[in-house]
């Protein structure tokens, strides 16, 4: 397997191409290493390549290579699940919770999130294709919840995160993403200019060409940089 490192310079040129192709500035895409299940050591080769924004789906874990790299300079994303019993250890030590999927789930981290971080961004999770295992808010019907999200003051609402179903068609993949872009639209439309939505967390190693062709902010890239995962 090439190193991490020429993997992250890899997924960076699909980013520019991409970017390039759709008439996107590069520079507003930020890539995300997805890192849950790989060791502290692959995280230090990343951050060799430049990379500074890591992403993990499992909160323990999580916390662990968070401590264990505790005065880098680094950006951890929260991507996973959250429980109502966990939301405390997220709000405290993450600068980003992409899975907020409830309510309640927004109330808890802002009202666990220290004053001295400043308010936690926070990204509204879309189950796009309606499925049912997957977690989420449903498209009809969101905008009343972000608005009132929007006004919790230890959080900073800043955009839509999905994970659509896997599809091979390239037209079908940006069709779940548009989905998602217009749904952003609509909500920026009920918002002040201080409030509008500037993120959207969408597109992964498969499919990060037509999250970017539909205007992606975030790409979320676990196994193009590290190789296929082991199961946990």
């Amino acid at each position: 397997m090439p190193k991490i490192e020429n993997n992250i310079a890899d997924v960076s040129k699909r980013i520019d191409q991409s970017a390039a192709d759709y008439g996107r500035d590069p520079n507003e895409i930020l890539l995300l290493a997805v890192s849950k299940t790989r060791p502290v050591e692959d995280i230090r080769q990343a951050m060799g390549a430049g990379q500074a924004h890591f992403a993990e789906n499992y909160l323990q874990e999580a916390l662990d290579k968070i401590a264990q790299l505790e005065g880098e300079n680094l950006c951890w994303h929260f991507i996973g699940p959250l429980q109502s019993n966990k939301t405390r250890n997220a709000a405290e030590h993450f600068s980003w919770v992409h899975s907020v999927d409830r309510l309640k789930i927004a109330q808890r981290l802002n009202d666990q999130r220290p004053e001295s971080l400043g308010p936690l961004n926070i990204c509204l999770q879309v189950n796009i294709d309606n499925e049912q295992s997957k977690s989420g808010f449903a498209a009809d019907g969101l905008l009343p919840i972000a608005l009132q999200i929007a006004k919790l003051p230890n959080l900073r609402l800043r955009g839509l995160m999905a994970i659509p179903r896997a599809e091979i068609s390239f037209q079908k993949q940006q069709a779940a993403f548009h989905k998602l872009a217009q749904l952003r639209e609509q909500i920026n439309q009920s918002l002040d200019n201080s409030e509008k939505l500037d993120t959207l967390s969408m597109g992964m190693s498969g499919d990060l060409e037509a999250a970017i062709s539909q205007g992606s902010t975030m790409v979320r890239v676990g196994t193009d940089i590290f190789g296929k995962r082991e199961q946990k």
